[in-house]
């Protein structure tokens, strides 16, 4: 039977609320900050990370809220380092006997919004949430993550990329972000971005430490934890898909390996296929500021060749060496 609050349950929920914000803004004042790679807006450094406030609330709230379940699967990365690709396979791989005879949602709906994030969506009072599709999406540092994440043994699919191309992305994300909040603003310098993402200043970074931090919780939990490679998944994702497959618990059977149904899936989400979508290329907004188009833009492995110098590459490297160093880790 579906439990319901008591009739003073919103009353209680609305106090709770107001005793949330309250500590969140206090909390928040006591914060360092730094110039974010939006205009006059700041990063708020919270448990060793920056983060954006408008985000900073919903992950404080997902650690005294957020209650994950044993069959959860938490997608987690960095902002552009492939969230869009990651949450359309995983859809498509959990989804694909649902809609074998039917079109799939992501001929019509975003993959953000098919799949949550848990620090926007599922964060808050009053979030009841649909368990049919037991997939959520966070940014979250594994150090920050809800202790319920933790504790409930569901599974964690993390990806990474070249923190040249990352960079690359992010910039660019930004400025189309900024654009379309005021069509007059300056954009942030490419150097400034640069030397701001070199000292760790950027969304949910520094970027090393966000994922030495899943790397190393994936070689302690192997069997919890599975650590991709952006670059691998490109070279080849059908295998790609097949481990992740596995892994979810959602394997492909030899017939329909036989009848090309990781591959099928591979085409329907690759780059080429979404960002041609009706929906993908709209300037609805999806959430907050962002707009549909602004998850696609190139998708491509090496194009920070377009727009670093060799300089900002070698020292892009030299910092990956360095703060990999130890780990066996490579970038």
């Amino acid at each position: 039977m579906e439990s319901r609050l008591p009739s003073s349950g919103k009353h209680v929920e609305n106090e709770n609320e107001d005793g949330f914000e309250k500590s969140f803004k206090e909390m928040m004042s006591t914060l360092p900050t730094t110039k974010s790679w939006r205009g006059s807006e700041n990063l708020f450094q919270y448990q060793g990370f920056w983060i954006h406030p408008a985000y900073l609330k919903g992950v404080v709230s997902a650690q005294q809220q957020f209650q994950a379940q044993p069959t959860d699967i938490m997608l987690c990365n960095l902002p552009k380092t492939g969230t869009t690709w990651l949450k359309s396979l995983i859809f498509s791989i959990i989804t694909r006997a649902s809609f074998q005879d039917s079109p799939s949602p992501l001929l019509s709906k975003t993959p953000q919004e098919v799949v949550p994030f848990m620090e926007l969506d599922h964060a808050h009072f009053s979030t009841h949430r649909d368990l049919g599709l037991p997939v959520l999406a966070t940014h979250v540092p594994y150090s920050s993550l809800p202790r319920s994440v933790i504790d409930s043994g569901c599974k964690i699919v993390y990806i990474c990329r070249d923190p040249k191309d990352s960079f690359v992305s992010l910039y660019h994300f930004n400025v189309n972000i900024q654009a379309s909040q005021n069509a007059g603003a300056q954009p942030i310098d490419l150097d400034e971005a640069f030397e701001l993402f070199c000292a760790g200043a950027s969304i949910y970074g520094p970027y090393w430490d966000h994922v030495l931090g899943y790397w190393e919780a994936s070689l302690e939990h192997p069997g919890k934890i599975l650590f991709l490679k952006y670059e691998e998944m490109v070279d080849d994702t059908v295998l790609c898909v097949v481990k992740l497959a596995e892994f979810i618990g959602h394997r492909f059977s030899l017939e329909e390996q036989q009848q090309g149904v990781p591959e099928k899936i591979v085409k329907m989400c690759s780059f080429e296929n979404l960002s041609n979508l009706e929906v993908n290329k709209s300037g609805e907004v999806v959430r907050g500021e962002i707009q549909n188009r602004m998850y696609f833009r190139k998708g491509k492995v090496g194009d920070w060749k377009n727009h670093l110098t060799p300089e900002m590459a070698a020292r892009l490297d030299q910092i990956t060496v360095q703060k990999l160093s130890g780990s066996r880790l490579r970038l």
